[in-house]
């Protein structure tokens, strides 16, 4: 029973894999993870969130492009800025409706406090862009086509709704951003 007990810890160490991100990471074998981090970016803190089904083949090379693939989350989140910025002139669109809602019937304390601005005549869509932070990450590399879900938001305490985009595992972003609560 010894024996078996320290074959038994030998294996489950070579089960394990070392993540700049997210710390010493189990390999799934027909399980579900769900493993949560912190990172820095921009002076903001972001909410990393790692998905990996039961089914999800990851292994060892599938952490490290997780790891290698954040290395380039300040370009996505660019590319996403833009995408927003431009669809922010577009009637109908989601980040226009977002931001039309959480700024028509502002209240002037949240004015300064969310957008640094005194007035309402100042909440342009710049200062808008500046606002809205990218707050959590989802990083799901069982979905090719979904493997990051980017959450961005003027703050968990203005509002619990964020605007959402994706992008694949080569990091191109999907054309379309959703507004979700």
């Amino acid at each position: 029973m010894l024996e078996w007990s320290g074959f038994q810890d030998y294996v489950e160490d070579m089960n394990k894999v070392a993540s700049k991100h997210f710390g010493e990471v189990e390999l799934n074998h027909g399980r579900d993870h769900n493993l949560t981090a912190t990172h820095e970016l921009a002076g903001q803190t972001v909410e990393l969130d790692l998905n990996v089904n039961a089914h999800d083949h990851f292994d060892e090379a599938a952490m490290h492009k997780v790891d290698y693939r954040l290395r380039f989350l300040p370009e996505l989140v660019d590319q996403v800025r833009e995408m927003i910025a431009e669809e922010l002139s577009q009637e109908g669109t989601s980040p226009q409706e977002y931001r039309h809602f959480h700024c028509n019937a502002i209240k002037d304390e949240h004015l300064k406090k969310v957008f640094g601005v005194e007035d309402k005549s100042q909440l342009t869509d710049e200062v808008f862009l500046k606002a809205l932070k990218l707050g959590h990450v989802g990083i799901y590399p069982g979905q090719p086509e979904r493997y990051f879900v980017l959450d961005f938001t003027l703050g968990q305490h203005f509002t619990d709704e964020v605007l959402v985009a994706s992008a694949d595992e080569d990091g191109v972003v999907d054309d379309e951003i959703l507004w979700e609560s």
